[in-house]
C-alpha cells in the first residue's frame, strides 16, 4: 500500500473518498465543520437525518457532496473527545479500512482531529493509521492456488495540515516498518511446518542480511552446537529428520562500544511433544510454536528500515519437537551449556531446553538486556487469555519499560512474579533443575528455569502463548509480539 502525506484542504482533493471525523452526537470536530461549510451545510444535514451518531468506528458514506471534489465522503465516529486515544485511533482505521473494502475504493484521503487532541497525540494518530491500514489488507496466499479476490485498498493520503512535518513523517515510517515487521512474522508464522523448517528460517536471516546494511548473520550447524556443548537443545532436534539450527542475526546501528539489546526467540518449526505426544485436536496449530522466533525477525526488520540508532542481536534455537526412537524420553537427563544438568520429565516441555543454551550463548554479548520471547506454556493462556502476554522479569526497570511500550501500542502484557517459593517446584531427584514443576503455576515455573541461565545479565520473558495466533474462522498469526518490541526499543534509541 501506497501512504502519502499532504498538507493541503482537503475540500478539493479528488480521489474515492475523503474520510471525516466526527464526535459523538454529530458534533462537528473542527476538519468537519471545514467539510460542512464547503457543502453548504450538507454534510451536517445529512448526518443527522441519518442513524449515525458519531459513535466509535461507526461509518456512513455520502455521495457527491456539493463543493467536494472526492466521490464520497466517509464519517467516521471518534467518540467523545476524553476519548480520543491510541486505543481509539486503531479501532477507527479498522472501521474506516474494513467500510473501504465494502465501499471497493481502492484509494482514500484521511483527515485526523488534530484540533481536539494534544500535541502529544498526533504522532499517535498517524502512527496508528499507518500501522491498521497496512495490517487490515493482510492476506496469506502464498500457499493457495488462486489469490484472494478481494478489491485491496492501494493507496491512503494523510492530511496533515497544522502540525510538525517531520513529526507526521517520523509517524508513518515508524507505523510502516512496525507493520512490516508485524507481516514478516506472520508470513513465517503461516507457512506450514513442512516448508518452514530450521534450515528454512537459516535461509530467511541469510536475506535479511544481504539486504540490509549495517545487518549480518550467522548460522550455527549441530557439529558446531556439539562442540558449544548444547545439550539441551540438540536433545530436542533428535527426534527430528531436520537439523537444528542456532540462527544469529545482528543489526549494528550504535556505537561499536554500544551494549546490544539481545531477542532470544524460540524456534520451534513444529511441535508434535515428543515421546510425550500432544493431542491431535489443533495440533495443526503446532507451526506456530516459532512465532516467538517469528517476531525477531519482525523486530529486526523494522530495526533495519527505520535505521535505528542501537545495536540489537536476535538468537533463534531453532529444531522440531516429534517422536522417533532417538527422541528425549520422560526421565532422560541433559546437560546443558551452562553445564546444570536437567531432568526431562515431560518432552512436551521442550521450548524452554532450546531456550536456555540459547540464553547461555547471549551471554558472550555481553548484553545491555536480553529479552526472550516464547509461545511457551498453555498455562499462560489459561492465565491471561489472548488478549495479554505474560511478563517475567529480573529487573523491574526492564519489566515496567516492557509494559510501558506494550500499553502504548496497544500490545499488551502483564507481569507474574518469580518468588523463590516457585523454584522449588521445579528440584528434581536426579539433577540439578527438572524441566516442569508440575501442574500449579505452570507458566511461573517456566519463567523460573529460563529465569537460572540468566542470572549474568538484565533478562526478560515474554510468554505469548495466547497472543501470537488466533484459532477458528480467523485462524491465522497476530504478529504479536513485535508492536511491543518495537515501541521499547522506539523508546529506547529516543531514550
Amino acid at each position: 500500500m501506497k501512504i502519502e502525506i499532504k498538507r493541503g484542504s482537503p475540500v478539493k482533493l479528488p480521489g474515492n473518498c475523503l474520510v471525516v471525523p466526527m464526535l459523538k452526537h454529530n458534533r462537528l470536530t473542527s476538519i468537519a465543520a471545514e467539510i460542512n461549510t464547503a457543502s453548504d451545510g450538507v454534510l451536517h444535514q445529512l448526518a443527522t437525518k441519518s442513524a449515525f451518531k458519531g459513535e466509535i468506528g461507526a461509518t456512513t458514506v455520502f455521495y457527491n457532496l456539493p463543493g467536494i471534489k472526492a466521490l464520497r465522503v466517509m464519517l467516521v465516529g471518534i467518540g467523545k473527545k476524553k476519548e480520543i486515544d491510541g486505543k481509539t485511533a486503531r479501532k477507527v482505521i479498522e472501521a474506516v479500512m474494513k467500510r473501504l473494502q465494502q465501499e471497493h475504493c481502492t484509494n482514500a484521503a484521511i483527515t485526523f482531529p488534530f484540533e481536539e487532541t494534544t500535541a502529544e497525540m498526533h504522532y499517535s494518530l498517524i502512527r496508528e493509521t499507518a500501522l491498521y491500514a497496512e495490517n487490515s489488507i493482510y492476506r496469506f496466499d502464498e500457499c493457495k492456488s488462486k489469490p484472494s479476490k478481494q478489491t485491496p485498498v492501494d493507496k491512503i493520503t494523510l492530511i496533515t495540515a497544522g502540525i510538525d512535518n517531520q513529526c507526521a513523517k517520523n509517524a508513518v515510517a515508524h507505523g510502516r516498518a512496525i507493520a512490516d515487521g508485524m507481516k514478516l512474522a506472520r508470513d513465517l508464522s503461516n507457512l506450514p511446518g513442512n516448508i518452514c523448517t530450521p534450515t528454512y528460517l537459516a535461509a530467511k536471516a541469510q536475506k535479511m542480511a544481504r539486504k540490509y546494511t549495517k545487518f549480518s548473520s550467522k548460522i550455527l550447524n549441530e557439529k558446531e552446537m556439539q562442540k558449544l556443548k548444547m545439550g539441551a537443545l540438540l536433545s530436542v532436534s533428535r527426534g527430528s529428520r531436520q537439523a537444528a539450527k542456532l540462527i544469529v542475526m545482528e543489526y549494528k546501528g550504535g556505537n561499536k562500544d554500544q551494549q546490544p539489546v539481545v531477542l532470544v526467540g524460540k524456534g520451534l518449526t513444529f511441535d508434535a511433544g515428543g515421546i510425550s505426544l500432544k493431542p491431535p485436536g489443533k495440533m495443526d496449530e503446532m507451526k506456530y510454536d516459532m512465532c516467538g522466533s517469528a517476531s525477531v525477525f519482525g523486530a529486526l526488520q523494522a530495526c533495519a528500515e527505520l535505521k535505528l540508532p542501537l545495536n540489537v542481536v536476535g538468537i533463534i534455537p531453532s529444531s522440531e519437537n516429534m517422536p522417533d526412537g532417538d527422541a528425549n524420553k520422560p526421565g532422560d537427563i541433559v546437560t546443558s551449556m551452562a553445564g546444570l544438568t536437567i531432568e526431562v520429565l515431560n518432552t512436551d516441555a521442550e521450548g524452554r531446553l532450546i531456550l536456555c543454551d540459547a540464553l547461555t550463548y547471549a551471554e558472550r554479548y555481553k548484553p545491555d538486556v536480553v529479552i526472550d520471547i516464547a509461545t511457551l506454556t498453555g498455562a499462560c493462556i489459561v492465565a491471561l487469555g489472548h488478549h495479554t502476554s505474560g511478563l517475567m522479569a529480573n529487573n523491574q526497570k526492564l519489566a515496567d519499560a516492557l509494559i510501558a511500550a506494550g500499553n502504548q501500542a496497544g500490545d499488551k502484557a502483564w507481569q507474574l512474579p518469580l518468588g523463590d517459593e516457585y523454584h522449588k517446584q521445579l528440584e528434581s531427584n536426579f539433577a540439578d533443575i527438572a524441566n516442569i514443576g508440575g501442574p500449579a503455576a505452570g507458566s511461573i515455573t517456566a519463567g523460573c528455569f529460563l529465569s537460572r541461565f540468566t542470572e549474568e545479565y538484565t533478562w526478560a520473558h515474554l510468554d505469548i502463548a495466547g497472543t501470537a495466533w488466533q484459532s477458528g474462522k480467523h485462524k491465522g498469526a497476530t504478529g504479536r509480539p513485535v508492536p511491543l518490541l518495537l515501541n521499547y526499543l522506539l523508546n529506547k534509541a529516543t531514550g
